[in-house]
């Protein structure tokens, strides 16, 4: 009774029992995600290197730990950090954004450079289509995210009208890049196996179980994103900045994430 008094006047809020169990496990398939693409990359695609044949595996490595594994921690700080300071966690959130940008950025070179030196098409199929527009909107709600939430100046109405779908677009777009992966997985198999594919091929098995990895690690992202009551609770400093701009402006307050 003296801790559960104790935490409500700190601020803080107890932790939900189950959340810690699946963050980890997210994080176990996460990086288990990473690690069997550099796994197939290396036995059976030769490796990454950017000056040669195997710049095309730039591509695909980077695009699964930029627009995949980072874009989801980045997404699921707002759970793990649920009693820091509103504006850390904030920068943690853009940080990581920021990161996977960047490192999809470079895969996206790779296989557009790849490509040109060999004479190849670009964006004919599905999965090039659905990743450019993964690319573009991942940009577009960074963009946009970067200028509510973290420059200074915006206003608590906006902010408060613009969340709902600063919140959709993010675990939307994690989910078309998931799919978008999965159906490069599944192109490369195709490309690179042929008939080959239905004899059950040792890479063919290992890619299959990747995309089983890569759709959990979707699934259990979007499970911890979508529990009510596993968001971020409001913090004492957040709320009373609340009650002064309630007092002074529109009436807005800045609700949890």
């Amino acid at each position: 009774m003296g801790s559960c008094r104790l935490s409500m006047e700190s601020g803080a809020s107890p932790r939900p029992g189950m959340l810690p169990y699946y963050v980890a496990f997210s994080q176990l398939l996460g990086l288990t995600v990473v690690a069997v693409t550099g796994a197939w990359l290396g036995l059976y695609r030769g490796g990454i290197a950017w000056e040669s044949a195997l710049q095309f595996n730039v591509h695909p490595l980077c695009m699964v730990i930029g627009l995949v594994f980072l874009q989801g921690d980045a997404l699921l700080v707002y759970r793990v950090f649920r009693n820091e300071a509103k504006r850390t966690t904030k920068v943690l959130h853009g940080l990581l954004h920021v990161f996977a940008f960047i490192i999809a950025l470079v895969g996206l070179v790779a296989v557009f450079d790849y490509h040109r030196k060999k004479g190849y098409a670009d964006l004919y199929s599905l999965h090039s289509w659905c990743g450019i527009l993964v690319f573009v909107l991942y940009f577009v709600q960074w963009l946009v995210g970067f200028s509510f939430f973290l420059f200074p100046g915006a206003p608590f109405s906006l902010r408060s009208r613009y969340r709902p779908q600063h919140i959709f677009f993010g675990a939307s777009i994690f989910l078309l890049s998931v799919v978008t992966a999965l159906l490069g997985l599944k192109e490369a198999l195709l490309f690179e196996l042929g008939a080959k594919y239905s004899t059950f091929e040792p890479e063919g098995v290992l890619a299959n179980v990747l995309g089983l990895l890569l759709a959990s690690f979707g699934m259990v992202t979007l499970y911890i994103l979508t529990r009510a009551d596993w968001k971020r609770p409001p913090q004492a400093e957040e709320q009373a900045l609340s009650m002064d701009f309630k007092t002074l402006m529109e009436g807005d307050s800045p609700s949890s994430q």
